[in-house]
């Protein structure tokens, strides 16, 4: 009997097995249809490309169907006039994590490709462009293509990945080894605090040993590299944020003329706080907290009176981490990420004291060197 009931289920083993390897069980990536019809922009569009981080340029087609009805996922592809897109030279998905029927590509992102077809920039150039579509591991290209004409921008096209500020008229001196680095804000652009000395000569470089890249501006807006040497002189000693953007070839000054603590109960500047180097300002004073009949407010972050030609301009620098508790020992160092404001405001993006600063003598720093997160410290004295 027992024989008889492991034959049973070797066979019933077997069966199971071959049903297993039919047709029915073996998954398929479903077929899908090429675009038909590409819409915008239109062929032979001309474009002069725009610096502005929210220019984009906006590329739609036709909707594809799939087999099994499912969704399609597409991709923009760009090759030199006269390729066939077998080695395209730039390819990106489209929006909605490639599942829309259309892709905003910003202008930064065309100057780019631009480069890659061999477009000099500020030069004009055409590029072709098409979309494939695919479900699973199948895809499919569009038998259409268009034409697209780009004036680039007059960036860079090898954009270093460091920059540091050195010369004379800098904090760090003219030792190349001592050069301050700036902090890479997003791709192709840099930023730095520092002090500069009038009269005395700086520039900027991308290593700091070895024979560096050189780079220089000659009317405080446009960007250039040096062939051999080159150097900025200063008209005014001060503390400025310097900006470099190499995709756009630019870079621009804002002088610092001031910094203070921002006690948000009060609406105001409590406590001043000189600059003290390398991208540090810091002051020491007693911090009340203001009573409220709710209890005592706490709430703080940094004013700061710049200079834009000539215009005195008020920012803050506030918590890029929103919160709305004081910190304790335990507090991970994040909590004091700060990040600059785009509006001035008495509540917003602010921080609160730990409950032991109030009526204390503290000393507050704001912190903001290029290799290291932009923070601040409030240390009880």
């Amino acid at each position: 009997m027992k024989t008889q009931l492991n034959i049973l289920l070797f066979f019933f083993v077997v069966t199971l097995f071959a049903a297993c390897k039919s047709d029915d069980m073996i998954y398929k990536d479903a077929n899908v249809s090429p675009v038909n019809a590409l819409y915008e922009p239109v062929n032979n569009k001309t474009i002069k490309l725009l610096s502005s981080a929210s220019a984009s340029l906006y590329f739609n087609w036709e909707a594809v169907r799939v087999e099994d009805s499912g969704a399609a996922l597409y991709e923009v592809i760009f090759d030199k006039v006269g390729g066939d897109f077998s080695k395209p030279i730039f390819r990106t998905t489209s929006d909605n994590n490639g599942y829309a029927n259309g892709a905003t590509i910003t202008h930064k992102v065309l100057n780019k490709i631009a480069s890659l077809a061999g477009i000099e920039p500020g030069a004009t150039g055409n590029l072709i462009w098409t979309v494939a579509s695919s479900r699973g591991i199948k895809s499919v290209m569009s038998a259409e293509k268009r034409t697209i004409s780009i004036t680039s921008l007059n960036g860079f096209v090898d954009i270093p990945d460091e920059v540091f500020i050195t010369g004379e008229g800098s904090e760090g001196g003219a030792t190349l080894s001592a050069a301050l680095p700036f902090k890479l804000t997003a791709a192709g652009e840099f930023e730095i605090y520092t002090k500069l000395e009038a009269g005395k000569s700086y520039y900027f470089v991308d290593r700091k040993a070895g024979t560096p890249r050189i780079f220089y501006t000659s009317d405080n807006a446009t960007l250039k590299e040096a062939t051999q040497t080159a150097t900025i002189t200063p008209s005014k000693t001060a503390v400025y944020r310097i900006n470099l953007d190499f995709s756009t070839a630019t870079l621009s000054y804002t002088e610092i003329k001031s910094v203070g603590l921002w006690f948000s109960p009060n609406n105001a500047i409590i406590l001043n706080m000189p600059y003290q180097g390398k991208g540090v300002w810091s002051g020491t004073g007693v911090i009340n907290f203001r009573v409220e009949s709710w209890g005592k407010d706490q709430r703080y972050k940094f004013q700061a009176v710049t200079s834009v030609n000539g215009n005195d301009v008020t920012k803050q620098f506030g918590t890029l981490n929103g919160t709305d508790s004081p910190p304790n020992d335990g507090s991970a160092p994040s909590y004091y990420f700060v990040k600059l404001l785009a509006n001035v405001t008495q509540w917003d993006d602010k921080w609160k004291f730990a409950d032991k600063v109030d009526g204390k003598s503290n000393t507050i720093s704001l912190i903001l060197k290029g290799d290291a997160d932009y923070t601040h410290t409030v240390k009880v004295n």
